[in-house]
């Protein structure tokens, strides 16, 4: 699958991939600064953002869209940075291919299975009556007898666009819904890579615990972790100048 992507800076190469629900849009604040050091590849997952569709919909796909992506771009070896599912994707990305990672970045996500936990997101998503609704307020209004958090639907509603005919999704939601399992499937046992990673946590955020060391350990030996503080989840979009210097740090 050809993916859609934004290329901006100079320098070594880094790939940066969104969490589940987002777009390459997500990580343009942090693109801004990095481009002065990197040159930046901001990617759409596939079902995200300008990104095709497909009905097939998980990490092993996923992996085989990204290094198509470095193939056609002629990248040899990358900079690899995740978010979330996108974290995920980069971890089972360098442990497929390592010779293809100089170093890799995974924020806020472990190696391990976690159990669905998006029904309600999903539930306020399908709820919205696309044909229906005449604007973004009303969308909003329906996405928040579900979602209380102003901040999430705002995000969340990134996502819907418009044609000719009214909104539509950017994210392929029938897919999305059901195969969201997909979403949580953890590393298999043997998986590791040896070359530099970095776990970035957001230290009010339970997505990396301290029971998570083990897996660590055993997938990425060669790891670093640091919590990024008073930042949640989207650390990236909460504490954006504390991502930045951590990540410059790392790759430098």
């Amino acid at each position: 699958m050809t993916l859609n992507f934004k290329n901006l800076g100079s320098g070594k190469p880094l790939v940066i991939l969104h969490g589940l629900f987002g777009s390459l849009d997500n990580w343009f604040s942090i693109a801004r600064e990095l481009e002065k050091h990197y040159t930046l590849y901001l990617v759409d997952q596939r079902n995200h953002g300008d990104s095709p569709h497909a009905d097939e919909w998980n990490y092993r796909v996923m992996v085989e869209d990204l290094k198509e992506l470095l193939e056609a771009e002629g990248l040899d070896k990358i900079y690899l940075m995740g978010h979330s599912m996108g974290g995920k994707t980069a971890m089972f990305f360098a442990t497929a291919y390592p010779e293809r990672v100089e170093k890799l970045i995974v924020a806020d996500i472990a190696p391990r299975y976690y159990p669905i936990h998006h029904q309600t997101i999903l539930e306020g998503l399908n709820s919205i009556d696309l044909k229906g609704t005449k604007s973004r307020k009303e969308a909003d209004d329906q996405l928040g007898e579900y979602i209380h958090e102003l901040g999430i639907r705002q995000f969340l509603l990134k996502s819907l666009g418009r044609n000719t005919e009214g909104f539509i999704w950017k994210i392929n939601l029938p897919v999305i819904t059901k195969n969201i399992e997909e979403v949580g499937k953890a590393l298999p046992e043997e998986a590791k890579y040896e070359g530099p990673t970095l776990f970035l946590g957001g230290s009010n955020s339970n997505y990396i615990k301290q029971s998570d060391l083990p897996d660590l350990e055993k997938h990425f030996p060669n790891y670093e972790l640091e919590f990024v503080a008073n930042a949640g989840h989207w650390l990236h979009a909460e504490r954006p100048e504390a991502v930045i210097e951590t990540v410059r740090r790392f790759l430098e």
